[in-house]
């Protein structure tokens, strides 16, 4: 089973890097896309993981859009800084 969450803060390559690892180290997780243009996750797991995966998104910086973690998204984007930037450096 596939789902998507829309998040925020998706800047680059260094961003999706860092959510496809952080997501595929769940139990259950299949495979992990990232449309960065258009800041949507796509995870091949079952639906169970949903929030899982969501919580992991959170606490990577990218929370998903329109809840509440999105909306106090200061400190988000300064966490999806350093996903980025880590990233990037694991991308070389």
């Amino acid at each position: 089973m596939t789902f998507e969450v829309s998040v925020e803060n998706i800047k680059c390559g260094g961003c999706a890097n860092s959510i496809v690892k952080g997501l595929q180290e769940i139990e259950g997780v299949a495979s992990v896309a990232v449309d960065v243009e258009h800041g949507r996750v796509t995870i091949d797991a079952d639906d169970c993981l949903r929030a899982q995966a969501t919580e992991r998104l959170l606490k990577l910086g990218y929370p998903e859009q329109g809840s509440a973690a999105g909306l106090k998204a200061a400190k988000a984007r300064a966490k999806s800084f350093v996903s980025c930037a880590v990233g990037r450096i694991t991308d070389s």
